[in-house]
């Protein structure tokens, strides 16, 4: 009887221990199958790749040949970032001896055979060939072509996406970028620039790797070819439009290239809608090699410098708009103003000349009198009502996902007087109406100042990007232009026409005749603000206009900085050569 209790437990153990394993087999089928249908189809924490996909990934030896960032283009859609070029890739198992195919190799790399090939026993992941600045090497059509042949599978000249141009420039305002190691998926981050400004829309949706597929040893499995893998995702990356010329960019780097000129910037506006055609920063920069501690990075068209001349613009409009002074008015200089410890920069003085006369000929002596007829508040409203003192560039809110989309990178206000002058402060009121002391403008405000002349008073806001696009083509966002939503007040538009009046003559009989040959007809107002640096004087030169007269299609500031004192003004003579250059542009610039 006990014999058989026992046979009975047996029989019901093993039946409970097969439900329990049928149950687990059943579990484990339907795991299985969920893995292969649903979650293998399902994103890893970068959310650009199927878990089937990075598990074949993790079979393979690969190299990253395209981050997936967003690209930038210029306004007619050439590229500004993302060319591919062949690049040498060297994967484990290379050559095991020198020989002439190899020494050929070596030359083509720019290294010696015993060097390569020490470097080659060594690997133990693929590695990018690299030139002596640390970027990729880039290999002609002929040297590609060599490398395919010398050993399939142990070299290949890769496509490989570049992210910049190998020269330095002056388009500090795309920045550069700086590497995240603590993210193992997006590596790069947008450091200064529009890189930074629009870096939540930039980076991505994961990397393009091309590999050879490897055993559990590493050793590439033999007849694999190469394999391509990359986010399946059609929308992205996406590809920024800017307003950029890149030609005319380009063409106004070499300019500057050939000019006297070190530190300083250029800026080109649409005159129909103040888009940035051209934005040249010097010194140039090299995107791909930045040392956080230079300046070179800096975008000097956005910093605020001292304006010299160019702000007796404000003054004229400050004394015309409140009847402070009258158009035909004569005013006596004698060189010596008497006071404040100003004088006029002709040592002789002007002599009787024309409110009209005193502003072609920049003369302090007509400013500082319409200055001590002016309040601190009168100079300070019209500055503002002219996009001075303030952030102009090109914002809105709440796009994209973004409470706040900016353009310009590290754009400063400027400003018109300190904080700490005294509203009855004669003197700090006659230095600023003559563009000293306190005050400080940038150029892309400069610029800006004569596009807001040429529409009657009304401040427009440059802007840098037209619109964010898909992959595929499709439009993600579209910036228009407009004016600037924070314009404190407006001029008469009598008051903007007379001062473009007067800014021809500067050109006609002024200190700006030496233009009167320029290729077009030419208006504008030059500048020379007294500053110092490292303990020595110095002078930031300026020129602002626009052109052609009759027919208003571009304005354009040119700062020169640092230059000795009592130098010619540098700035007249490049934006002469800036103007030519755009007369001479075949079909010019279109606004839109």
């Amino acid at each position: 009887m006990q014999n058989q209790t026992n046979r009975i437990e047996r029989h019901q153990r093993i039946q409970y221990v097969t439900a329990i394993l049928s149950i687990l087999i059943v579990i484990l089928i339907l795991r299985l199958g969920w893995i292969q249908t649903v979650f293998g189809r399902s994103t890893v924490p970068n959310g650009s790749r199927t878990v089937r996909e990075q598990a074949v990934i993790q079979r393979q030896e690969g190299i990253v040949v395209d981050a997936g960032r967003g690209d930038f283009t210029d306004r007619f859609g050439h590229s500004i970032t993302g060319t591919w070029v062949r690049v040498p890739v060297l994967f484990p198992g290379g050559p095991v001896k020198q020989d002439d195919s190899l020494k050929q190799l070596a030359r083509i790399l720019h290294t010696d055979a015993a060097e390569l090939l020490h470097r080659w026993r060594g690997l133990g992941s693929p590695l990018i060939w690299k030139d002596s600045s640390g970027s990729p090497l880039e290999l002609s059509e002929r040297e590609a072509a060599y490398v395919a042949r010398l050993a399939p599978g142990a070299i290949e000249a890769l496509p490989y996406r570049r992210r910049y141009n190998r020269t330095a420039n002056g388009m500090q305002w795309l920045g550069f970028l700086y590497e995240r190691p603590e993210d193992s998926y997006h590596t790069e981050s947008g450091a200064a620039g529009l890189e930074k400004m629009l870096q939540p829309l930039l980076k991505g949706e994961g990397e393009t790797v091309i590999s050879h597929l490897v055993d559990a040893q590493r050793h590439t499995l033999p007849d694999t070819g190469l394999r391509m893998s990359k986010p399946a995702n059609s929308y992205y990356p996406l590809q920024v439009q800017t307003t950029i010329d890149l030609a005319l960019q380009r063409k106004i780097e070499d300019l500057t290239e050939h000019s006297p000129m070190k530190e300083g910037a250029v800026v080109v506006l649409d005159a129909g809608n103040a888009d940035v055609l051209a934005m040249v920063s010097r010194p140039f920069y090299d995107p791909q090699h930045v040392n956080p501690q230079d300046s070179e990075w800096s975008n000097r068209a956005v910093k605020a410098a001292v304006p010299g001349s160019i702000f007796k613009i404000v003054t004229a409009a400050a004394a015309l708009e409140a009847g402070a002074a009258k158009e035909g008015e004569t005013f006596h200089c004698r060189g010596e103003y008497g006071a404040y410890g100003l004088a006029c920069w002709k040592e002789e003085g002007h002599g009787t000349l024309s409110l009209e006369q005193g502003f072609a000929e920049s003369c302090n002596t007509v400013f500082a009198k319409l200055a001590e007829r002016l309040s601190t508040r009168q100079l300070t409203q019209m500055a503002e009502a002219l996009g001075l003192g303030q952030q102009i560039g090109w914002q809105s809110e709440n796009l994209a996902g973004m409470k706040q989309l900016r353009l310009f990178d590290g754009e400063e206000a400027g400003r018109i007087f300190d904080s700490r002058i005294k509203a009855e402060d004669t003197g700090a009121r006659v230095q600023t109406a003559i563009g000293q002391r306190d005050v400080r403008m940038t150029p892309l405000q400069a610029a800006n100042l004569v596009v807001t002349l040429l529409h009657n008073g009304e401040v427009r806001s440059p802007r840098l990007v037209r619109r964010i696009q898909y992959a595929n083509g499709g439009t993600l966002l579209e910036l228009p232009a407009h004016a600037l939503p924070a314009a404190k007040g407006t001029i008469h538009p009598h008051t903007a026409h007379t001062l473009l009046h007067w800014m021809e003559k500067v050109v006609q009989e002024g200190t700006g005749k030496g233009l009167a040959s320029a290729k077009w007809r030419l208006a504008g107002k030059s500048g020379t603000a007294q500053t110092g640096q490292a303990g020595r004087a110095v002078n930031h030169q300026w020129f602002i206009g626009y052109g052609p007269v009759e027919n208003p299609r571009y304005a354009v500031a040119v700062l020169v900085q640092n230059v000795p004192a009592d130098t010619p003004n540098q700035a007249t003579k490049l934006f002469g050569q800036v103007m030519d250059l755009l007369a001479s542009s075949e079909g010019g610039v279109s606004s839109s």
